[in-house]
């Protein structure tokens, strides 16, 4: 197989947008204002299995460990107040530009963010996983 070494393009990520509803199936109430997106998806712990007789050491993939989501959005005193007041699991569902998607379940926890001279008074909502992230297509 040979690669092709060309530019392949990007897409820029105006028009993502993130919901939150009772179940995956929805349907999503679109939260407003949303500024970052942070990196969706974890990487597997590694269990060792190194014997006393390997030269080298060896691991098999475990449990992922996805963290806490983090997405920043734009501050407005209703949205905040919305948000702060969830403290049980929803689902949520980011949709990207393409059409592309990813649905997971959270209990979200909301901070308000710094004030500074000259700066946009903003908001994040810390999500507290609670299953797999799974990537879909917006129908």
């Amino acid at each position: 197989m040979k690669l092709d070494l060309q530019f392949f393009g990007g897409m820029a990520a105006t028009g993502t947008k993130i919901g939150y509803g009772a179940t995956s199936s929805g349907p999503h109430t679109e939260i407003p204002g949303l500024l970052e997106v942070p990196e969706i998806g974890g990487d597997p712990e590694k269990i060792d299995t190194t014997t006393l007789s390997d030269k080298v050491k060896t691991s098999v993939p475990g449990v992922k460990d996805l963290g806490d989501l983090t997405f920043k959005f734009l501050y407005d005193t209703e949205t905040f107040k919305t948000l702060n007041a969830i403290k049980e699991k929803k689902s949520f569902k980011v949709t990207f530009p393409d059409n592309m998607t990813v649905t997971f379940d959270a209990i979200p926890s909301v901070k308000l963010g710094s004030a500074a001279v000259n700066g946009a008074l903003t908001f994040s909502i810390s999500m507290s996983i609670q299953s797999e992230p799974e990537f879909g297509t917006a129908s």
